[in-house]
């Protein structure tokens, strides 16, 4: 039985002793400020180690979503999230109307927000630069761009 890396977000970040006392069950990797943590767990495929891995924290852990660490074979990656009941009902009622399964009302939902962002991003990047070219000559943004980019990254701001 294949083992399959986990990504747990908390909805908030855990003590010292919650993490070792959730520890003890079953062993997890915490980042800097124990708002996420990493699990291997066995399952079959990815779906039922997510569901396998919320059933056995519930209760233990102030879970908001897993995930799977590595996408699978298409690039994807499995997103368990626990909706209250009433959100539940809503993408339900919204998946019928658009005559779908709700996974798949959700999958379609998720891809295109992402996508949406993804072109605001870009078009974001590109005012940017238009606006840094109007003080400055192409050769020498390009020059600066490459030397910010050989400094060791901080981080987006």
């Amino acid at each position: 039985m294949p083992h399959h890396a986990l990504e747990i977000t908390l909805t908030h970040s855990l003590t010292q002793a919650q993490l070792v006392a959730v520890s003890r069950t079953m062993p997890l990797a915490a980042n800097h400020d124990a708002t996420r943590l990493m699990a291997l767990v066995k399952a079959n495929n990815p779906d039922r180690v997510a569901r396998r891995l919320r059933r056995r924290l519930e209760g233990r852990l102030p879970i908001d979503v897993i995930t799977t660490h590595y996408p699978d074979p298409s690039g994807q990656i499995l997103l368990n999230v626990a909706f209250v009941s009433a959100a539940h009902a809503a993408v339900v009622t919204a998946a019928r109307q658009a005559g779908q399964e709700p996974e798949r009302f959700l999958e379609l939902a998720v891809a295109r927000a992402l996508a949406e962002h993804a072109e605001h991003e870009a078009d974001r990047f590109e005012g940017e630069v238009r606006r840094l070219l109007a003080h400055t000559t192409p050769a020498h943004l390009l020059s600066a761009v490459g030397h910010a980019l050989t400094r060791l990254p901080e981080g987006p701001t």
